[in-house]
């Protein structure tokens, strides 16, 4: 019903902003990920919407980016989901880590997301296999073979970041065994 809103940032209170749209205030809940690239109050600002109409409440989220919407609708389809859990994901994670999680089938990653328990976690995976890392990771240039994702749960598992174990990986040759991968990897991240 309502997909864009574009007006004056009246208020910024995390997560829910007030839009002032000629007049008219909307509160806006939104992801982290976009209240950290807001503009400062009073300033102009544009949010794609999704609202949500419940038999209680009637609820507007705003997101900075289309790659965000489409992330939370389609977070917002799994059984079980809801629209804060789903606000809270996109708050823990970019929308090119959840497609890597989602391409990687890394439930480790999702855990770390308040909320985000391993049941949930292994749900989620399942049911965005497949569409969330084709269509909406597309932006994201990190595509893993099987191998290469065994090597950065290994890294993870022995407690490098999951940035130190993706930024090794790009240095590894695409056709890299396993083992010998992971060889290189500790060698590379323990200069």
């Amino acid at each position: 019903m309502i997909g864009r809103l574009q007006g004056l940032l009246a208020e910024k209170n995390p997560p829910q902003l007030l839009v002032d749209c000629n007049g008219v205030g909307y509160e806006v809940d939104v992801p982290m990920s976009t209240f950290y690239n807001l503009p400062n109050v009073g300033e102009k600002v544009s949010l794609l919407t999704h609202f949500v109409v419940r038999e209680d409440a009637q609820i507007l989220y705003g997101f900075g980016s289309a790659g965000e919407r489409e992330a939370f609708r389609q977070l917002i389809k799994i059984s079980g989901v809801g629209p804060r859990t789903a606000l809270s994901v996109l708050s823990g994670m970019s929308v090119g880590d959840i497609a890597q999680a989602v391409t990687a089938q890394d439930a480790g990653r999702l855990v770390k997301v308040p909320g985000i328990g391993k049941k949930t976690a292994e749900r989620l995976l399942l049911e965005l296999k497949g569409k969330f890392g084709a269509d909406i990771g597309a932006g994201s240039t990190f595509t893993t073979s099987d191998a290469q994702t065994d090597i950065l749960q290994a890294l993870v598992a022995l407690g490098y970041s999951d940035k130190e174990a993706a930024a090794c990986l790009k240095a590894l040759p695409k056709d890299v065994g396993v083992s010998e991968g992971i060889k290189l990897a500790l060698k590379s991240l323990a200069r």
